[in-house]
């Protein structure tokens, strides 16, 4: 069994600093891995970055991200992502990593994700430029994430995005800004692999369960949502479904 702990937008700034702390020392108790799903801090900024590296930073745990909409805001994701790297933290767009965890290799592979709605009510690659530039940029994003995770030889897989990959994820949010919540094409992303878990946050106010077209369980973790530190999943379990719990 490996048990994953996961949470999304936590925002940290210089105000943050030691509010998760004190739950984060306990998770080789509780966790093999902690997977954060994007908007690790409030405007994207280097120094916030460095905050975000003292709060979940020298973990005894491996920590793996994504970065969310947010991280991209002052326009210095790559600064960003050089110190978390720094801090040894691993940063994941559009590619994968695999943990060694007991004799068990989880494979994560991740993307930010972007934007564009879902079946039915979704934005197409058609018309003006700007528009099929948009649909460009989301269909980019996720068949490099579709790539990333048909590539990764593992016992247990997790896709791990910001934007959601399904729409039941979002449902407490207003139908209005779904398309600028998640895409269609990230579930089918993670449809292509024998993916066993699909992670994301960026609806603070959605909901936490959902599930692919292809029937993975999608869990969004955004702290608004789970409202603690960290939810605990579980994988390698005899039921995917009925083992996966909250801690």
């Amino acid at each position: 069994m490996i048990r994953i702990a996961a949470v999304g937008d936590v925002h940290v700034d210089k105000d943050v600093v030691g509010r998760y702390r004190p739950a984060l020392e306990q998770l080789p108790d509780r966790a093999d891995a902690l997977l954060i799903a994007g908007d690790l801090t409030r405007h994207g900024t280097v120094e916030e970055a460095r905050c975000f590296a003292t709060e979940f930073g020298g973990l005894a745990v491996p920590v793996v991200v994504v970065l969310g909409n947010h991280d991209h805001q002052s326009d210095q994701e790559q600064q960003v992502t050089e110190v978390l790297t720094d801090a040894g933290i691993t940063v994941l767009e559009c590619s994968s990593t695999v943990l060694e965890i007991r004799g068990h290799r989880l494979g994560i592979a991740g993307a930010k994700g972007f934007g564009g709605g879902f079946a039915g009510a979704c934005a197409s690659n058609f018309g003006e430029r700007e528009m099929k530039t948009f649909v460009g940029v989301t269909e980019d994003i996720a068949a490099r994430l579709g790539e990333a995770l048909r590539s990764v030889e593992c016992d247990a897989l997790v896709a791990l995005t910001h934007y959601a990959p399904v729409p039941e994820t979002l449902a407490g949010e207003p139908l209005e800004i779904y398309p600028f919540l998640g895409c269609y094409q990230l579930g089918n992303a993670v449809d292509s692999a024998p993916t066993a878990l699909a992670l994301h946050g960026h609806a603070h106010h959605g909901s936490e369960r959902g599930r692919t077209p292809g029937g993975v369980p999608v869990r969004n973790v955004a702290h608004p949502v789970i409202k603690q530190a960290y939810n605990v999943y579980q994988l390698l379990s005899e039921s995917v479904d009925s083992e996966l719990v909250s801690a």
